[in-house]
């Protein structure tokens, strides 16, 4: 089992600096486990998280003794991308924990490769519950069966590991294949006929430019003319 050693931290610390000195706080609660303000090495805890992550029991070595935990939530910088704060669940001695497990797809469909068919992956994690001891760190779904244009995999026709039981709505697809279908781009139609309008408008609105140009062309001239002497 993986170990995560730390520390209690008070209050009065600020976490801004605790995170400059390398260190994540976090705080590890459970059923009959009160709330409790601790802190441990940021780089032990990325290691850790790493490997477990949410679904796998860790040790937890605090002042207090060892306790069994899972990484419960993780709460990210949303700028630099990094952990910040962390929630610990502690796990009772026989009682069964509710989970989310990862769902690692493995193989090749026989539909995707020979037919061509796009593969469509619906659920990533499989919701599951099991004692401690029995939790899987992931679950695996084999895409080999997946012959058929219409073949699917739902969370019932997923094997589990013994003492894991399902949660997830049985009848839930997971994983599928459909037939990849060629999308059809339309082009434009254009309106030749309202385009002829337009230029025959403005044509005739040029050509009536005209005739009143020149219809003031005397006017301006007959200005101009010198007056006759006397």
């Amino acid at each position: 089992m993986l170990t995560l050693k730390g520390e209690l931290r008070d209050g009065k610390t600020k976490l801004a600096e605790m995170r400059k000195k390398g260190f994540i706080p976090a705080v590890y609660y459970g059923h009959k486990e009160k709330a409790t303000s601790c802190a441990f090495s940021m780089n032990e805890f990325k290691k850790v998280w790493k490997t477990a992550g949410e679904s796998t029991v860790i040790s937890l070595e605090v002042p207090k003794g060892k306790l069994n935990a899972l990484i419960y939530e993780v709460q990210m910088d949303p700028v630099r991308g990094e952990p910040i704060h962390a929630d610990f669940y502690v796990i009772e001695k026989g009682q069964e924990v509710y989970v989310a497990v990862p769902i690692e797809f493995i193989g090749v469909a026989p539909a995707v490769k020979d037919l061509g068919a796009n593969l469509i992956k619906v659920l990533h994690e499989l919701e599951i519950k099991a004692q401690p001891e029995n939790l899987p760190h992931n679950i695996s779904v084999d895409l080999s069966s997946l012959v058929a244009l219409d073949s699917k995999i739902s969370a019932k026709d997923i094997k589990l590991p013994k003492g894991v039981t399902l949660v997830t709505n049985p009848g839930e697809v997971v994983v599928a294949v459909a037939e990849a279908k060629e999308e059809v781009i339309e082009e434009p139609v254009v309106d030749l006929s309202s385009i002829e309008v337009e230029k025959k408008g403005k044509k005739d609105e040029e050509g009536e430019g005209a005739i009143e140009g020149e219809a003031e062309k005397p006017a301006e001239k007959e200005k101009e003319k010198p007056s006759a002497k006397k």
